[in-house]
């Protein structure tokens, strides 16, 4: 996650001391960066971006849409996980059901007389097991619509076991959830289940990241972060999970800083630009801006300031 750069927590009308959100009476989880949110669970981790240009918009609130899906998205899958977190069930977990429910969730949260208008892509990722000879081996089932990301990373072979594809209406206008929008989980996100191993690293990022790094550059930040951790056997990584987690932390710095300082360059080179260029839409030494409905699209020419917000989770086994 990044380092100082989340805001406070989505605050609320209530005029009470505590000042942390709640919905439905329970407090609003997950972290709010500008329009993006993110979540961190025991097996679950996500990143939503919510589409900024809803700011200009009466009663707009992106950043309220991404938080309440992501929110609603992992109690749906903690309520389910008493049936598929068992060592002896066989039953799967549906990521793109809980999705959905959460969808409609956010939807009657954002709807009159307390109406909030936004949209917003999701991504998320969650650690399951399939059975196998004499064990349990960890599977991931990840879900994305949109432009968000999910990756596995592993380190010690500089490996993309995986990552999601980019889902857009046109460029710079991806899929996302919300508001006049026609997409909804069920119809249109897509869910693939991964076999993974320990040491794995699993990203969950906004296009922040992707839209200012290319993969390489992620990977070999991953590599050099784990390995500056002293993490280069990850699968006997410590056994105190805080001391883990600290260091996952770490990881996801280090990325949103690499991030950053591409997009805060106005003579970098970046994957966005060079999608641009190919849709025409860049020129040379200044801005191109084209209004495609509520997007903008500018400065193509360097890196692409947005909200950069990554979730980096460490594959382990459970001790005992």
């Amino acid at each position: 996650m990044p380092s100082g750069s989340f805001s406070d927590p989505l605050s609320t009308h209530n005029r009470s001391r505590d000042r942390r959100s709640y919905v439905n009476g329970e407090m609003i989880r997950g972290i709010t960066n500008g329009d993006d949110a993110v979540l961190v669970g025991e097996n679950f981790i996500g990143a939503n971006d919510g589409v900024g240009a809803w700011a200009q918009k009466p009663r707009g609130h992106a950043a309220l849409w991404s938080r309440l899906i992501l929110h609603f998205w992992a109690l749906e899958a903690e309520r389910d996980a008493s049936v598929t977190s068992t060592a002896s069930t066989s039953h799967e977990p549906n990521p793109v059901a809980y999705l959905q429910t959460a969808y409609e969730h956010t939807l009657e949260a954002t709807a009159a007389p307390n109406e909030w208008k936004g949209t917003t892509t999701a991504c998320g990722a969650l650690l399951h097991h399939v059975h196998e000879a004499t064990s349990l081996e960890p599977v991931l089932y990840v879900t994305n619509l949109g432009d968000s990301q999910v990756m596995v990373v592993r380190p010690e072979t500089k490996e993309i076991i995986y990552k999601t594809t980019e889902q857009w209406h046109w460029f710079d206008c991806p899929r996302q959830l919300g508001t006049n929008s026609p997409d909804t989980p069920k119809a249109n996100a897509v869910m693939d289940k991964i076999r993974i191993r320990e040491g794995d690293v699993v990203l969950a990022m906004s296009d922040g990241v992707v839209d200012n790094l290319w993969e390489h550059e992620v990977v070999q930040n991953i590599h050099e972060s784990m390995q500056k951790l002293g993490q280069k056997d990850q699968s006997n990584a410590g056994d105190n999970a805080q001391e883990v987690d600290g260091h996952m932390l770490d990881v996801a710095k280090e990325l949103v800083k690499a991030a950053r300082n591409i997009a805060e360059d106005p003579y970098a080179e970046s994957p966005f630009m060079e999608r641009a260029v190919e849709e025409g839409l860049a020129m040379e030494g200044g801005e191109s801006g084209i209004a495609r409905g509520a997007f903008v699209l500018a400065h193509y020419d360097a890196g692409k300031l947005d909200d950069i917000s990554v979730v980096a989770a460490l594959c382990r086994r459970r001790k005992g």
